[in-house]
């Protein structure tokens, strides 16, 4: 996955973040979308339209690389886009989110003017400040650019203001702190990174990666549910089970079950497990 197909989910479920990016408080009603400019080979891929005409439309980008004609692209689409839907909107402003200065192209010849005037904004992530003083929505996108070493006990920090500061969209912000973690630490499974942020037994249960399988298990219709669910984990875990290993699961008491859910995102091996069916006679 793209890091800027992140930042486009990001502002796919939380289209205030670009607001709070840039310090403002629009309408309501601003819907994201990228949009293909027709009969050509350019794409919009972040474009905030306004509820109605009276609108300002928002053309958003996010440049990771450095590109020395990413100006001239850019605002080639702009001017494109603003010919064929210049009846849906009164005004028009532009964002560029880089993750430093560096990542920026050398020369802005002959777009100086553009580039340095109130049509656009030039954002550097890493100079927003602390991802514990930022807005959350703010916080989430500096997340994709701390390093490496920081990031769980960022994403940690984040998870926690989600729940504490009863953040709307909690669902959609878990499953993007983990979507986020998952592009950096691409060997860990994602239950592994629920388990990392912190998240308990019930709170594991409200996320999509639990419900999606949690659905697999009533679709089967199996009685034990809950039962199915800690055996498909184990199985992305560790592949096929051994058979009485996965009777021994089967057996167990709801209560049971409920907290191997969330013990067995600490087991390395099998024999984790064992030891752990062991240690309840």
């Amino acid at each position: 996955m793209r890091r800027d197909s992140l930042f486009y989910q990001l502002f796919a479920q939380l289209p205030q973040t670009l607001f709070d990016l840039l310090g403002i408080n629009p309408p309501q009603g601003y819907r994201f979308d990228s949009v293909e400019l027709k009969q050509t080979a350019f794409r919009i891929d972040g474009v905030f339209v306004p509820p109605d005409p009276s609108g300002t439309a928002y053309f958003c980008e996010v440049q990771f690389q450095r590109d020395n004609s990413f100006y001239e692209r850019f605002f080639a689409e702009i001017f494109l886009y603003l010919r064929l839907y210049r009846h849906t909107f009164s005004d028009w402003q532009a964002v560029v989110i880089y993750p430093h200065r560096q990542a920026e192209q050398v020369s802005f010849e002959p777009y100086d003017v553009l580039v340095k005037s109130d049509r656009l904004r030039r954002v550097y992530l890493n100079e927003l400040g602390s991802p514990a003083e930022l807005p959350l929505s703010l916080a989430l996108m500096q997340l994709m650019v701390v390093p490496e070493a920081e990031m769980p006990r960022v994403a940690r920090l984040l998870a926690q203001r989600s729940q504490t500061e009863r953040a709307p969209n909690l669902e959609a912000i878990i499953e993007l702190i983990t979507t986020i973690v998952l592009y950096k630490f691409t060997k860990l499974s994602r239950e592994e990174v629920l388990r990392m942020l912190g998240f308990t037994t019930e709170e594991l249960k409200r996320t999509r990666f639990y419900q999606e399988v949690y659905a697999e298990a009533r679709e089967e219709g199996l009685q034990q549910g809950e039962a199915l669910v800690v055996l498909r984990l184990l199985r992305r875990r560790f592949g096929d089970l051994p058979a009485e290993l996965e009777a021994a699961i089967r057996q167990l008491p709801s209560t049971q079950i409920e907290t191997l859910a969330e013990a067995l995102l600490d087991f390395a091996t099998l024999e984790d497990l064992r030891g752990w069916l062991r240690n309840l006679g």
